[in-house]
């Protein structure tokens, strides 16, 4: 039988509980499937960084690099800057494992009402530059406290992350039925790294003539992704519009507490790291409401880079199955709890 070992950080707030009820659905698929899942919990976490003032402890990124894949909840903490937790756990993980592919798909699943009148056209998948770009780290600050104190927040683009990024969003869109790629970018106003962006992008494009292209600006694609759903099929953009454009697009297929994440090191020299989109949420944590659909969403994508094919279909379809039954949490109109959706999709498993 063959075993993965995944690393759980479930992180802060709401992390904590959504990991637990992914962890059970991925142990009801995998006895199904017939592979087994050895899960080795860690308590990376904001309550371990103001306990020890370290979010991850010596020599932890070592022992991570040996696990299959990450299985990641959330991290930010009312108490705690949020730049000060990004840093100190997200991104050292992300970064120290060249995870630079973030992937994010985007539909309306059964049953969901999206609030667009054309929400059943979302069928997207956001290809996000994930290891430099507006957050790179490059900056500084200067003169703290006094009138003239400087902050800089340089964006860093090199040929070799822009190429790979492209590479592999291209990759991705001629896998995918409707064969089409957008670029988003500011380049009329960021004239030297977005037009680095545009230029390399049609640079790739010439070794996959089966993908049509178009480049859209980014305050121009959202009103695309609200008006026109149905014209966008994959999309790529930079670290932070694709963080921007991603948020919006979970919001139009109904809800944060759908929408899965997949940070990818696609020559799989790292383990890659999976993880829903929506954050600590402080403000519902300990409720017993937390929306588990987009960590077993994100699930699904884990099982699939692990090539696990079939179980990740298998899942993807009790999800569907769940939802389509309106079998709900609060942030999508319904009235069942946490673990009430977890037992659903575990049913509809088998």
């Amino acid at each position: 039988m063959k075993c993965y070992r995944i690393a759980s950080i479930p992180g802060d707030g709401i992390g904590i509980e959504v990991i637990a009820e992914g962890i059970r659905v991925l142990e009801a698929l995998a006895a199904l499937e017939g592979f087994s899942l050895q899960f080795k919990g860690f308590d990376w976490s904001s309550a371990r960084f103001k306990a020890t003032g370290a979010y991850i402890p010596a020599g932890g990124l070592a022992e991570l690099k040996t696990f299959d894949a990450i299985f990641f909840g959330a991290v930010g903490a009312p108490d705690v800057p949020d730049h000060v937790s990004l840093w100190g756990l997200r991104l050292p993980i992300c970064q120290g494992f060249d995870q630079f592919a973030n992937v994010r798909p985007s539909r309306v699943l059964p049953g969901i009402a999206s609030p667009l009148a054309r929400g059943k056209d979302i069928d997207w998948v956001i290809v996000r530059e994930n290891s430099e770009g507006e957050y790179s780290g490059a900056g500084g600050r200067v003169h703290s406290g006094h009138p003239e104190e400087v902050a800089m927040e340089v964006s860093t683009f090199t040929r070799a992350g822009v190429e790979r990024v492209h590479r592999f969003a291209f990759a991705l869109a001629r896998s995918r039925p409707r064969k089409h790629l957008t670029l988003v970018t500011k380049s009329n106003a960021q004239r030297h790294g977005m037009v680095l962006w545009d230029e390399i992008f049609y640079e790739v494009a010439k070794d996959f003539p089966e993908v049509t292209t178009n480049r859209v600006l980014v305050d121009a694609v959202t009103t695309v992704m609200v008006l026109k759903p149905a014209s966008l099929d994959a999309i790529v953009a930079s670290n932070l519009h694709a963080d921007i454009l991603s948020d919006l697009a979970a919001a139009l297929s109904g809800s944060l507490g759908i929408a899965p994440t997949a940070n990818l090191n696609p020559s799989r020299r790292f383990p890659s790291m999976f993880e829903p989109i929506h954050g600590s949420a402080f403000d519902i944590t300990g409720k017993g409401i937390a929306n588990p659909i987009a960590t077993f969403w994100t699930a699904s994508l884990m099982l699939e880079h692990l090539g696990e094919a079939k179980a990740a279909a298998r899942l993807m379809k009790a999800i569907e199955r769940t939802t389509g039954e309106q079998v709900f949490t609060p942030d999508l109109g319904g009235v069942h709890d946490t673990r009430a959706v977890t037992n659903a999709v575990i049913r509809a498993l088998k």
